[in-house]
């Protein structure tokens, strides 16, 4: 169809860097909501070239949803966005299923119209019940209070830098045909820093590297991983909304260009046997009045009492939360010792087989490492359980408890069990949202082997929930 007659926006990648890092930084510095709103939306109503409005929001698994408003309608109507909340996997029953969206003014983003469309831009939204309060499984909106809260109250700001793996493998949607190839072909066999220049797995990186550039990610690194066909690709850190956020569009970002070359971006954490898995390792720290409260030149590692305390604490909840950062039967495949699997509950500066690690840092850099978290985990349970656990948690009374030798399960169904009766986890969630997520994943459990034995079997990889087939659950 011709489009000679359209005149929607299409802007350069220079000129969408520099409106995404403009937003990124009224987010960074706090500008108030209702002078953002009264921004954005006076933009709206002039730039003629924009027809539609993306709003994303992520169900109680982390996975993200999409729907595009009409400009003009979301002007007149931003306060009162409704859905169907029941259609939403962890969300409201049948009978009571209209739910509201409202809009996140600051967490706006202009998008590359080669990969996301012309004429359109990109909002989070906020999931709101019926009485007009945060939805209770909206954990988005219980990490967005949490981190307000926390602020206001103490001063502290949640930061957050992920460092994220995943696999590109040959086809489109190799995910939901694993069934019928029972196995994933790799674009590229170089290994760990190594891809020729032009090679599919080095184009697709720089191709992923330059959207989000344009998308105001600030990229820091990009290369190969160790197993054939893994990348990763860094950028850097921000405030802990805003971070888990990017988790949530660095995936998007990977599938669309993947799927634009003819290829699947893979997030599961052990699609292949026998090769590292991926990770997301997740980096923490917290400051106030822009001092990092957990640096301490004199502390050990360089890591303050706060930062010690942090990390006792997440140790201690380890078990707890672990079905928070491992949320699927194919996380457990990861959890390998063979492969520098991060299983091991201690804390330490150079072991990468621990569960936290401290990395060398400085002044402006120092952090704490959670290495056990899987990517297909919901970005915002991540960092709400991190913090609020490191924050406060209990500390157990064991001896050494840094070093001790303890392990996290090594299947969904131990998980699933510590999580239920963790007496944490309710704090975390309130009972409810902590029944409805434990029942999502005792489902995805149950529709799996119990025992994962040495190849992936079909259904870890098809009933995943990164893999949309809402068909095929309906049929279990």
């Amino acid at each position: 169809m011709s489009t000679e007659l359209r005149n929607f926006l299409m802007l350069s990648y220079d000129e969408l860097e520099e409106l995404n890092l403009e937003a990124k930084e009224q987010r960074k510095q706090r500008v108030a909501a209702h002078k953002v709103q009264e921004q954005r939306i006076k933009y709206l109503a002039n730039e003629k070239r924009i027809k539609a409005v993306t709003v994303l929001f992520s169900d109680l698994e982390g996975r993200l949803h999409m729907l595009d408003y009409d400009k003009k309608f979301l002007i007149n109507s931003y306060d009162n966005l409704t859905f169907d909340g029941s259609s939403i996997r962890g969300f409201t029953a049948q009978r009571e299923s209209d739910l509201r969206l409202g809009i996140d003014w600051n967490a706006f983003y202009w998008a590359p119209a080669d990969y996301f469309g012309s004429g359109k831009v990109l909002v989070f939204g906020e999931v709101i019940d019926k009485g007009g309060a945060p939805y209770s499984a909206d954990i988005r909106g219980a990490l967005k209070t949490f981190a307000t809260d926390l602020h206001k109250q103490e001063g502290y700001t949640l930061n957050a830098a992920n460092e994220i793996e995943g696999f590109l493998f040959k086809g489109v949607d190799a995910e939901r045909h694993y069934h019928e190839t029972h196995g994933f072909e790799y674009v590229n066999t170089g290994g760990y820093y190594h891809s020729l220049p032009g090679d599919l797995l080095r184009k697709f990186i720089d191709t992923t590297a330059e959207v989000q550039r344009a998308m105001g990610f600030e990229n820091e690194k990009d290369h190969p991983e160790v197993a054939p066909s893994q990348f990763e690709i860094n950028y850097s850190y921000g405030e802990v909304v805003a971070a888990a956020d990017q988790i949530q569009l660095y995936k998007l970002i990977c599938r669309q260009v993947a799927t634009h070359m003819g290829l699947t971006a893979s997030f599961l954490p052990k699609p292949v046997v026998g090769v590292n898995g991926n990770g997301m390792h997740t980096n923490v720290s917290i400051s106030k009045g822009g001092k990092n409260l957990f640096w301490d030149p004199k502390g050990e590692e360089k890591l303050s009492k706060m930062g010690w305390s942090f990390v006792d604490r997440i140790l201690t909840h380890a078990n707890d939360i672990c079905l928070m950062l491992n949320a699927s039967v194919n996380a457990y495949r990861r959890l390998d010792p063979h492969f520098e699997a991060p299983n091991q509950i201690k804390a330490s500066a150079v072991d990468r087989g621990s569960m936290v690690r401290i990395p060398i840092g400085n002044e402006k850099s120092m952090r704490v490492e959670v290495r056990s978290v899987a990517p297909d985990a919901n970005p915002y349970m991540v960092m709400y359980s991190i913090f609020k656990s490191g924050l406060e948690g209990e500390t157990a009374k064991i001896k050494n408890l840094r070093q001790a030798e303890r392990y996290l399960p090594d299947n969904i169904y131990t998980a699933l069990e510590n999580f239920r009766k963790a007496s944490w986890t309710s704090e975390l969630l309130g009972e409810d949202v902590k029944a409805r997520y434990a029942d999502l994943k005792q489902a995805s459990a149950d529709r799996c082997p119990r025992l994962l034995g040495t190849f992936v079997k079909a259904p870890e990889v098809q009933y995943h929930h990164d893999v949309y087939n809402q068909f095929l659950w309906n049929k279990f």
